[in-house]
């Protein structure tokens, strides 16, 4: 489970005693700072490195339903109507995050199987 600095301290809570989870929590900014040049604080480094860009990736998509697609406040219309549109809104950001990929496919000849001029009418 992977969690940024507010969550140091996690795996002592009661509710999580009798949990079989590995816990990757941040380093809190003020000890990150004091590390020094030696081999050992170069490793723990790259280790706060990695997860924070695992953070980045899995948070990237919440800011793109957020920003992009104006979802700041949940509306109380049911589970299934509500989940419905977070499906459909994180389909939606893996398309626009991907977008760049797909256009850039389209220029250079189409998709794998398809022509170039599949999406002009004949």
């Amino acid at each position: 489970m992977f969690g940024d600095a507010a969550f140091t301290g996690v795996h002592k809570r009661a509710e999580h005693q009798s949990r079989a989870v590995r816990w990757w929590i941040a380093m809190r900014p003020g000890q990150r700072k004091v590390l020094t040049d030696s081999a050992d604080d170069r490793q723990i480094q790259l280790v706060e490195t990695v997860k924070a860009k695992i953070r980045a990736k899995v948070e990237h998509p919440f800011r793109v339903i957020k920003q992009q697609f104006g979802y700041l406040k949940t509306r109380y219309r049911g589970l299934k109507k509500n989940t419905a549109q977070l499906m459909t809104l994180f389909g939606l950001a893996n398309i626009w995050l991907a977008r760049k990929a797909l256009l850039a496919g389209i220029g250079k000849g189409g998709w794998p199987g398809i022509g170039s001029s599949w999406w002009l009418p004949v």
